[in-house]
């Protein structure tokens, strides 16, 4: 079986921080890049962050860099985001997946060859 979930989501102040989680099963994350993507209401998901298993590179969209951290625990097959200083705008269900290959263009996160996707994590950060 192969699989992520992900935890750590919940209701925070603006400037406050969390950290999600996401632990993989019937496959390592050494195998793979592990990208976190988000989804707000009436908006298309996006990409956030990235650690590529290929050459340890880690990749963050613009709207989050310097705010968010990608982390990974081999030893417990689990990818983490620590989001510092959130927003209202961070306001999202929060998806982790192991993919092929992810870049940045333009500001923009971008996985490909997507293997599979995580069920998401609730985020919700009040004004």
């Amino acid at each position: 079986e192969v699989q992520l979930v992900e935890s750590g989501g919940g209701l925070v102040q603006a400037g406050g921080s969390l950290r999600l989680s996401c632990a993989a099963s019937g496959f390592t994350f050494d195998d793979y890049a592990i990208g976190w993507f988000r989804q707000a209401p009436g908006k298309e998901r996006e990409g956030v962050s990235c650690s590529s298993s290929s050459d340890g590179s880690t990749y963050y969209a613009d709207s989050v860099k310097g705010r968010f951290t990608i982390s990974s625990d081999n030893a417990k097959n689990t990818v983490y985001l620590q989001m510092k200083s959130l927003k209202p705008e961070d306001t999202a269900v929060y998806y982790c997946a192991a993919v092929g290959s992810c870049t940045v263009e333009a500001g923009t996160l971008v996985g490909r060859y997507l293997v599979v996707w995580g069920q998401g994590t609730l985020v919700t950060v009040s004004s």
